[in-house]
């Protein structure tokens, strides 16, 4: 697992890339500049880590555009010993981008392909969330709630309503909605029954899968 200068020297124009895109939140730019993002792909793709894009990895799922998770990060106003629950760990790349920004991670995966691939890779990098679970992202981490922040990184048909129930007040849930394409979609919850949604744009991402009994 190597990480060199090279490396660094792309992740420095990545960040600047992305800055160029609007991302402005100094901590998340620095998230990007630190995670060795070549490391959570397969290696014959290496050249293509450091690129704004999207790149597809086990179980017909995706690394997300760094852009993406920049914006989601940045959206979120990640604090230091924020709670924050991650629906869809997939490569663990956004995963790791919220432990530099120094979240309490809850990391939820449908795929366990994906799951027992992240739990024990980032780790060795180390990034430690506070728990990985492999389960349904629907049903969100109930024994856990509530969170100050939920992220979702697949898109999903529509807003699962146990993620708006385990928020707390003032707390912010984004999340793709829509099938072929999504608008990011945020929701701050102002009262146990008020919610504020903003629409954020629109983006492409893999489904949010539900659990098949």
């Amino acid at each position: 697992m190597k990480d060199t200068a090279k490396h660094q020297g792309l992740r420095n124009q990545l960040a600047t890339v992305l800055k160029a895109k609007g991302i402005t939140d100094e901590n998340v730019l620095n998230a990007v500049r630190k995670i060795p993002r070549h490391l959570f792909i397969d290696s014959s793709f290496e050249s293509h880590a450091y690129q704004d894009k999207a790149f597809p990895i086990a179980a017909d799922q995706t690394i997300s555009q760094p852009y993406t998770v920049a914006f989601q990060s940045q959206t979120l106003e990640i604090k230091k010993g924020d709670k924050v629950l991650e629906i869809g760990t997939g490569s663990g790349y956004q995963t790791a981008a919220l432990l530099e920004l120094k979240a309490e991670v809850y990391s939820i995966e449908r795929q366990r392909e994906l799951f027992k691939k992240a739990s024990l890779f980032l780790p060795k990098l180390g990034y430690k969330p506070k728990r990985f679970i492999f389960g349904d992202g629907y049903k969100g981490l109930p024994e856990q709630a509530p969170f100050d922040k939920i992220i979702v990184t697949a898109g999903a048909p529509f807003v699962p309503k146990p993620l708006l129930g385990q928020l707390k007040v003032g707390g912010m849930l984004l999340i793709p909605v829509g099938d072929s394409s999504q608008i990011m979609t945020l929701f701050i919850r102002k009262s146990a029954k008020e919610f504020e949604k903003h629409e954020l744009g629109d983006f492409a991402f893999v489904p949010m899968l539900e659990e098949r009994n």
